[in-house]
Order: C-alpha cells, then sequence, then structure tokens
C-alpha cells in the first residue's frame, strides 16, 4: 500500500471546500427543518413523539380533580400479537420540561419490547399546558385512576400492571405506590433520582446547584415572573449545562460531519427535545422544595393534603431500579440511596416484605437510559421478558446481571432473547460500594434546605407580592418566547426570510453532492480543531464544577452557619432518618407467630416450594432458566397450571418467611406435606431436580441441601439414599 502524502494539494483543498460548502449548506437546511418542525410540533393540541398509534381511554381534565395528563392504549403495530393474559404494561413519561413520547418513540423502546414480549401497552402522557391550580397530588389521584381503569380493562391478566417511571415520573410513581401499593405489580424505575442530596464528591456537581442558588427562592422567582407558570424550558437548559460540551459543540458538529446519515436522527430528537412545556407555580414549588433541596421522600417527611406520610417502606410491589455511572442527572447513588436512608440491614427490607431489584449500567447517559435502542435491546427486554420472575423473587436486596446468550453452556432452549439474567442476592454494603455521603456532607446539605426555607420566606415577605404585582400573562408570554432555547429555533425558522434561499440551495448541494476522500488532510485537520475545542469546554467545565463543589463545601461546612442553623455539627447521627414503626413491629410479630403455627400445615405444592427456596438460598440468587423450566412444568401438569401467578407469588413468599422464622422445623415438616405415593414423591422430587438444574449443575452447598431434601422425599429406587451416599463419600476420603 503506497505511503499517503502528509502535504495538502490544491486537489485537496479544493475537494474539501467543496465538501465543507456543501455540508454547511445542508446543515443550515436541517437547521430550517428543525425549525419547521418545531412550529408544528408546537401548534399541536396534544404533541407528542409516540411512533405508535394509540387510543385515548382516560382523559384527565375530565377528572372530578382535572389535570392535564391522559392515559392511552397503545395498538399493537402489525406483527406485534399481544397476549390478553399477560400483565398490562403503563409507560409514565417524565415531565421535567420537554413533551411525552419518549419511551415508545421507536420500535427499540419501553413500549416496544413490552410489546415484542406480548405484554398490553399503556402510556400515560401530558399536554403542555397545565390546568389552573393543579398539584403533584391531583396528578397522583390521576395516575391512581388511570391504574384502577387498566386492572378493569384485564381482569384475567397474570398479575397486576408493570409500572414503569423514567426521571421524574418515577418518582411519582413511587409517591403514588406507597400511598396505593394495591395498584401496582413491579414497578421500574429508570433514571430517577430518590435520594437527592447523594453523590461522590468530586462528581455529579448539579446536586449543588441548589445551595449554591441560595435555595428554592429563585424557582418561586421564576414561577412569578411567569406569571403562575414555570416555563420548563429553565429545566432543559439546566440539564444542559451539565455538559457544555456536547451543547455548544459537539451535538451540531456531529450532524455537520456525518450530513449525510444523521439529519432522521438528529431531528428525530429534536422534536422531542424542543417541545417544551410548562408546569404550574405550586407543582414546580413543590419538586425543589420537598425533593430537590429538601430532600424529604426518602426521609418520610412529605404529606398529603389530609396529613397522610409518604412512606416509600408501604410499597409492596417489586421495585426495579435501573441507573448508570455515566449519569451525571441521576447517578447510582441517587437512584439507590434512598435503600439505606430506609433501612439498616436487608433483614429489615424482608421484614417490610419488599424485594428491590437494582441494575447498574458502567457508561450510558441520562437520556440513554430511556432513548437508547441498545439500552432498550438488553436492559429493558430483559426487564420485561422476565417481569414475573422479579414478580415471585423472595423479599430482600438483589442485583440483576445480565450475560451474553453466547457465554451460556446450559440451558440454553429455555432463554428467549440474547442476553439471560439473573438476580443475586446483595446486601446494603454493596450499595454503600457504590460511594456515598458522609455525615459531614449530609450536615452539609441539611444547611442548605435551612437556608433556602429562610431566603424563600423573606422573597415571599419582601418580593413576591412587588413582582407578582408587575408580572402579568401577556408579559410572561412575551417572556417564554424569548427564551434563549426557543429563540434557536425560531431563528432557524420559517418566520425568518435570510432562511428563504436555504431550501433550494440545499436540494441542489444534495443532488451534486461530492464528498471528500476519508484521507483527505483537511478533514483530520477539522477532527482536530473539533477535539481541541471539547477539550477546552471539557476543561472549563471541570473547573466550574470543582468551583462549585468547594464553594458549596466550605460555605455549607462552616461550623457556625451550621449552629446558628440549628445543626448539631458533632453529631454522631446524620440530620435526617426516616422514623421507625412500632406498629409495624407489632403486626411483624403478629405475622411470625402465625406462620409459625402454619409449618405444619399445606400440601406437595407448599413442601415443593419450601425445598426450592432450601436449596435455591445456597445459590444467592434466582436464574431466569430456573423460572421458565418452572413455567413449563406448570404448562405440563394441570394441577399446577390451575395456580395462577399471584398465587404462586404468595406461596413462595410464604414459604420463605416459613423457612426464615424456623429452617429447620420447616424442613422437618416436608415428610408431613407429601402423599404417601411413592411414585408421586419421585416425580415430584424430579421436577423439582429439573429446575433447579435448568441453570447448570448443582454443586456445592446448594448440591449438599439437594441431597436433603431428596431423603426427605423419601426412598429413591433409582438412586442410592442420601444417607448411604454420604457414608460413602466419607469412606473414600477416609
Amino acid at each position: 500500500m503506497p505511503k499517503q502524502s502528509t502535504i495538502p494539494t490544491f486537489a485537496d483543498a479544493f475537494a474539501y471546500s467543496l465538501d465543507a460548502w456543501q455540508r454547511s449548506i445542508i446543515f443550515l437546511d436541517v437547521m430550517r427543518q428543525r425549525g419547521e418542525q418545531y412550529e408544528e410540533h408546537t401548534a399541536q393540541t396534544a404533541p407528542h413523539v409516540l411512533n405508535y398509534d394509540a387510543e385515548l381511554v382516560v382523559d384527565g381534565r375530565k377528572l372530578d380533580h382535572p389535570v392535564n395528563y391522559a392515559l392511552v392504549r397503545i395498538i399493537p403495530p402489525e406483527g406485534i400479537v399481544v397476549d390478553s393474559l399477560k400483565r398490562p404494561f403503563v409507560v409514565v413519561d417524565p415531565r421535567a420540561g420537554h413533551g411525552p413520547g419518549i419511551g415508545g418513540f421507536k420500535a427499540d423502546s419501553e413500549i416496544g419490547v413490552a410489546m415484542k414480549a406480548g405484554h398490553p401497552c399503556y402510556f400515560i402522557g401530558f399536554l403542555p399546558e397545565p390546568i389552573p391550580g393543579q398539584t403533584i397530588e391531583d396528578i397522583a389521584r390521576a395516575e391512581a385512576v388511570f391504574l384502577e381503569t387498566v386492572i378493569a380493562r384485564h381482569p384475567d391478566a397474570d398479575g397486576k400492571p408493570c409500572v414503569i417511571g423514567n426521571c421524574q415520573a418515577g418518582w411519582a410513581v413511587m409517591i403514588l405506590a406507597s400511598l396505593r401499593p394495591e395498584l401496582f405489580g413491579p414497578i421500574i424505575i429508570a433514571g430517577t433520582p430518590l435520594s437527592y442530596w447523594a453523590g461522590v464528591r468530586g462528581q455529579y456537581p448539579m446536586r449543588y446547584s441548589g445551595g449554591l442558588l441560595g435555595g428554592s427562592w429563585l424557582t418561586a422567582l421564576t414561577s412569578d415572573l411567569g406569571a403562575g407558570i414555570f416555563d420548563g424550558a429553565w429545566l432543559v437548559q439546566n440539564f444542559e449545562s451539565q455538559n457544555p460540551a456536547n451543547t455548544l459543540w459537539s451535538k451540531q458538529y456531529n450532524l455537520y460531519s456525518k450530513i449525510d446519515t444523521e439529519a432522521e436522527r438528529y431531528l428525530g430528537f429534536e422534536r422531542w427535545w424542543g417541545g417544551h412545556v410548562t408546569l404550574n407555580a405550586e407543582e414546580m414549588q413543590f419538586i425543589v422544595d420537598e425533593l430537590f433541596v429538601g430532600n424529604k421522600l426518602a426521609a418520610g417527611e412529605i404529606r398529603t393534603s389530609d396529613g397522610t406520610a409518604i412512606d416509600l417502606r408501604n410499597i409492596h410491589s417489586p421495585i426495579v431500579v435501573f441507573c448508570s455511572k455515566g449519569d451525571n442527572i441521576t447517578p447510582p447513588q441517587q437512584a439507590l440511596d434512598w435503600i439505606l436512608d430506609l433501612y439498616d440491614s436487608v433483614d429489615e427490607i424482608r421484614a417490610h416484605g419488599q424485594t428491590i431489584v437494582y441494575a447498574v449500567h458502567e457508561k450510558i447517559g441520562h437520556l440513554g437510559i430511556f432513548v437508547s435502542a441498545g439500552v432498550a435491546r438488553k436492559e429493558h427486554d430483559e426487564f420485561a421478558s422476565n417481569i414475573d420472575l422479579i414478580d415471585v423473587l423472595p423479599p430482600g436486596l438483589y442485583e440483576a446481571v445480565l450475560a451474553p446468550v453466547s457465554e451460556v453452556v446450559e440451558g440454553r432452549d429455555l432463554i428467549a432473547g440474547e442476553w439471560v439474567m439473573r438476580c443475586e442476592a446483595r446486601t446494603l454494603d454493596d450499595i454503600r460500594a457504590l460511594g456515598g455521603n458522609d455525615l459531614e456532607d449530609e450536615r452539609r446539605f441539611a444547611a442548605a434546605a435551612k437556608v433556602s426555607d429562610i431566603n424563600l420566606a423573606l422573597y415571599r415577605s419582601y418580593l413576591q407580592p412587588t413582582v407578582r404585582a408587575m408580572v402579568t400573562p401577556p408579559m410572561a408570554e412575551a417572556m417564554r418566547r424569548m427564551h434563549p432555547l426557543r429563540l434557536q429555533y425560531e431563528f432557524f425558522g420559517p418566520s425568518n426570510p435570510f432562511m428563504a434561499w436555504i431550501q433550494a440551495a440545499a436540494e441542489h448541494a444534495r443532488d451534486n453532492r461530492k464528498s471528500a476522500a476519508a484521507e483527505n488532510p483537511f478533514l483530520a485537520l477539522q477532527e482536530n480543531m473539533s477535539r481541541q475545542i471539547v477539550d477546552g469546554l471539557e476543561a472549563w467545565r471541570r473547573t466550574v464544577e470543582r468551583l462549585s463543589e468547594e464553594t458549596f463545601r466550605t460555605f455549607y461546612g462552616s461550623p457556625v452557619l451550621q449552629t446558628a442553623l440549628g445543626i448539631d455539627s458533632k453529631s454522631d447521627h446524620p440530620p435526617r432518618k426516616p422514623a421507625k414503626s412500632r406498629l409495624h413491629e407489632a403486626l411483624v410479630e403478629s405475622r411470625i407467630a402465625s406462620l409459625r403455627a402454619e409449618i405444619p400445615e399445606g400440601g406437595l405444592r407448599e413442601a415443593l416450594a419450601r425445598a426450592l427456596l432450601f436449596v435455591g438460598k445456597a445459590r444467592g440468587g434466582a436464574d431466569e432458566r430456573g423460572f421458565e423450566a418452572i413455567r413449563r412444568l406448570r404448562r405440563a401438569h394441570p394441577t399446577a397450571s390451575q395456580l395462577t401467578l399471584p398465587q404462586f407469588k404468595a406461596l413462595l413468599r410464604k414459604q420463605y418467611f416459613i423457612l426464615l422464622i424456623d429452617e429447620e422445623a420447616a424442613l422437618s415438616a416436608i415428610p408431613k406435606l407429601l402423599p404417601e405415593d411413592l411414585e408421586e414423591r419421585r416425580s415430584a422430587f424430579n421436577a423439582l431436580r429439573e429446575v433447579l438444574q435448568a441453570s447448570g449443575a448443582v454443586t456445592g452447598a446448594a448440591a449438599e441441601r439437594l441431597e436433603r431434601v431428596e431423603t426427605l422425599f423419601g426412598p429413591d429406587s433409582e438412586t442410592v439414599p442420601f444417607v448411604a451416599r454420604k457414608t460413602a463419600r466419607e469412606r473414600k476420603t477416609s
């Protein structure tokens, strides 16, 4: 291969100049299309980016407490068949400044993979403008009505709806689930911050923003300047400010440098990203005061209008937490540390009957959690395919670990997708290992929350009346239209007469397109310049973040300030901790006594469930292959198939708690639960062994437990009895 010249020639310069000119014209045309798309999108009554046809089921504007939310049913596209007996999926999109639909804006999406797995799908979206006076509590009431409607439409489904809450919608779903736990099947919260103060020093600086701005008084001011309306464009801009290199350069440069292939993807994303919506002042103030700055959700300090405390420990359904180390908006600590806030041990999680499964992606960013096709095909596909497995997991803390099918040796026929999911038991130390705040950090954020309350009170007393008197609705609307994020769309839109010539010029450029050769040295120079711009913006970002963090830590870490605010800077206890319930402890003790009395009760089903859990505990988790084997056994045995999934879940949970209370007594009672017919016992044990071996050979402590179970199921003419086999092994060792 001849060596390429490093000295640019006139031909290189001419080819690059023509290519750059054509790319520039086509780039401007894409910007023009973006502007037109923006105007068309915002002119719609109910703009969204769903890639599916949908039918309206419930209009939230017609409820007793009207809200701008609605429930729609997703109509399966041609070739997709849903099973009415499978639990429905309900996707709730975040209302965090941009419009609805991101959970189903393409085939490889949360809605797409759920329908592919055969589940009926529903979507909860919203209109751009809130109903005057609506509150977060009103929205929770509406979503409860939506879920009641979905449940009523699927009376024969194999379980309550699986609800997916993305980002902001995740904490809203968790609040509702704590108030109305009976409405929910498994809950999947993706990229959802629940412990807003949490993080790691030197990373994730967005959590300092509230303190550096003096708290939530600025939110109140912004709402007052909007005549009682908070413009969601400010939330989008706040998000974009976290990554100036991408916002100011990379996003546009990526389009420019790949103009022949990137336009469609770019316009599709911008259609959603530019669909800014608004919130009532009451809604946004609640979010900032109670969640962002106050961090009151995990501490159980939020109350409804009737005084009901919102306690996440009331949630009965399995909770799947999906987060990423590459997410600078909702890092793993903010997604997971609510568990550390609420519980002192995994035993306490079990005592509340909660099942928590978490999955941590290594690098995907915040938006990628919802929009990445790769994430949809992997994590969300596995969650949807194995939602019934998650639903029947015994109470505790687990991590979902995904492995490629290519690495699986045994049980390949039991795996439907490209990945195999295993839920491995974890402890609170596994979450602590991800990093988090120490006591000094907690006190700093508590001080910031106190300062926020003081500043908000001062603003409301001295400035708010004047601001409200000055701002009229037309003035507020004019200011919203002048927001920089909206202006960037209108600047390149059809209202700009200087853009009139672009479309014809771009068509000519496309018809006569001549791209520069990949080895053109000017392209290398262009890429090098882009890297330098990105590096410069990244250096600026790191400097600002470091300065912000040190300013926050120094100011709010002052012992003098903390003492003045009533925060004990020498205490060994965190400044906030959710209250323990004596009533719950009494109920647990009562339930333990009841379960102890039920140890000798039951039949073959109870014996098999007890044995399965006993052996499975030694493995420290559950594998989707084992659950698929159980599914097939249920289909093959008419008596087993009579047990519905909720009944099967209740059976497993009961036997799990019985084993926790008194394992020896529970095992000793197994022979009394079995039928007298030895052939029936042998068949049952073989079915049990088949399930346990579905995910691989039973070895180690699990094998020893399986041997013990074999003796409990009685003599087997085809195998050597357990005691004799153990004796033989001991003789061989000696």
